[in-house]
């Protein structure tokens, strides 16, 4: 969970600290029960902000303990130089919170603060209310985990294993700018490191991964051609370099160009990515790594976002085809969906046995196999990082994916690949709006609503929100 910094604010005057300080402290101490009961680590600062210098220092010593958030703490009136003071000592996201009483002026105290941060340029978001409440304990939960969430990108690292793919503007960021915004480096890695490394595998290794995936798989529909036991083999080996690289490299998330050099002339990354997104392979457990098709950048960070923010494997695809007498979505990409939604099950053989490796078809003559399923019903948030005129944005907007009765399900996934993944998608906006407005042809998602979280995020990055529909 999150490391919260907590610096509670007092008044500036002697007189007036004096008998306000028991009430600073018990507030300061519900609050921090609140966030412990809910998993975080809180740290709180020694002494009460009642002057310029402990403005400084107390900031300081908060700030040495390297919290993802820290919140401000306003109970009572407080003078807004400390918190001006204070904000310039700690690098992190900030959160203002303040009591609501009557009695004591904590929100003026807020407002004031708050005020001068905006006219300084300097980024927070506010939260407000009685603990006591759930709506209001829930406003703060979220903005402590979106904290998480966005220091959770800074320092990380994202390998791009080639360069642009297919000419995809969308797909290529620039990393001067990465690191300005999100504290992202990016490491460029070769893709002959993928075909050099894969030769090094141990057989067993592989074989074990191959008889794993043909045990616990829907069908391995081997042809002799597109799809054989060896094609299989090297798309696990493939898998096995790319953890490789990751280990060697220290890669928080990462992308694959794939196309055309490697799906032309080795194998497809299909097999590679899904498991990497997958929070298991075939040797157990995993912490899931995201990796993007494509190499697309803003589409990794997207999905490397909503993975900190909510913990959940994250979809990625193709805004394939509308279905217009439906008004459902069909995504579909290649096989960089993660094998999880097929079932949203925690245990591999539940997901598995919903999915089929299927030959290649014709946009990847080297060939290899997809992982063809049709992701399992839910609640969804929708969401992607695009650029207008180089500053950053983010579509955002609810929905829910949804199938049919099987005959129905066939004919929808056999009007666009058949043997790619898919996930029929009902979105919260019209297609109008959404195909006037959205910024690239991938779209990522993960389970439940997270709009109100990924408008925070935006407030803490400062960057643009874009809400399509009931998210707007």
């Amino acid at each position: 969970m999150a490391r919260i910094g907590l610096l509670p604010l007092s008044d500036g005057r002697a007189y007036v600290r004096r008998d306000v300080h028991a009430h600073i402290d018990r507030s300061a101490t519900q609050l921090a029960a609140l966030l412990r009961e809910a998993g975080h680590e809180v740290i709180t600062a020694p002494e009460q902000v009642s002057s310029n210098t402990l403005a400084t220092s107390q900031a300081r010593w908060l700030a040495d303990h390297h919290p993802d958030l820290t919140i401000l703490h306003y109970a009572v009136w407080t003078f807004p130089h400390f918190t001006a003071l204070a904000a310039d000592a700690l690098p992190g996201p900030l959160l203002l919170l303040s009591t609501i009483d009557p009695q004591y002026p904590g929100m003026v105290g807020m407002l004031a603060a708050g005020g001068a941060l905006d006219q300084i340029g300097r980024t927070h978001t506010r939260a407000w209310g009685d603990l006591d409440d759930p709506a209001v304990r829930e406003r703060i939960l979220t903005q402590v985990r979106v904290g998480a969430a966005v220091s959770g990108l800074r320092g990380s690292t994202f390998g791009r294993i080639g360069g642009r793919p297919m000419g995809m503007y969308t797909a290529t960021a620039n990393t001067d700018q990465w690191m300005r915004l999100f504290g992202v480096d990016v490491e460029e890695i070769d893709q002959w490191e993928i075909v050099r490394r894969a030769d090094q595998v141990a057989q067993r290794r592989v074989t074990a991964a191959r008889e794993w995936l043909e045990r616990h798989t829907a069908g391995v529909l081997y042809d002799g051609d597109r799809l054989t036991p060896e094609l299989l083999e090297r798309q696990v080996r493939s898998y096995h370099a790319m953890r490789e690289l990751i280990d060697e490299w220290n890669l928080d998330f990462s992308g694959i160009k794939g196309q055309p050099e490697l799906t032309a002339n080795f194998c497809t990354m299909d097999v590679a990515e899904a498991f990497l997104n997958d929070p298991y392979d075939w040797e157990g457990p995993k912490e899931t790594h995201v990796t993007a098709t494509e190499a697309d950048m803003d589409g990794a960070l997207t999905m490397q976002l909503l993975k900190l923010l909510t913990g959940d494997p994250v979809l990625f695809a193709d805004v394939r085809h509308y279905h217009a007498d439906r008004d459902v979505w069909d995504l579909c990409n290649s096989g960089q969906h993660t094998t999880w939604y097929a079932a949203r099950s925690d245990d591999p053989a539940e997901n598995l046995r919903h999915v089929t490796l299927m030959p290649e078809v014709f946009y990847f003559p080297a060939g290899g196999a997809s992982v063809q399923h049709l992701a399992a019903p839910g609640e969804m948030t929708f969401a992607r990082l695009t650029r207008a005129d180089s500053a950053y944005r983010m579509h955002v907007t609810r929905g829910s994916l949804t199938q049919y009765d099987s005959e129905t399900n066939e004919r929808m996934m056999r009007a666009s690949t058949w043997e790619w993944p898919h996930a029929f998608a009902e979105l919260d906006c019209s297609a109008d709006e959404f195909l006037s407005r959205f910024g690239s042809n991938h779209l990522h998602a993960v389970p439940g609503d997270h709009v109100e979280a990924l408008r925070a995020v935006c407030s803490q990055l400062d960057i643009a929100y874009d809400g399509f529909g009931g998210a707007r």
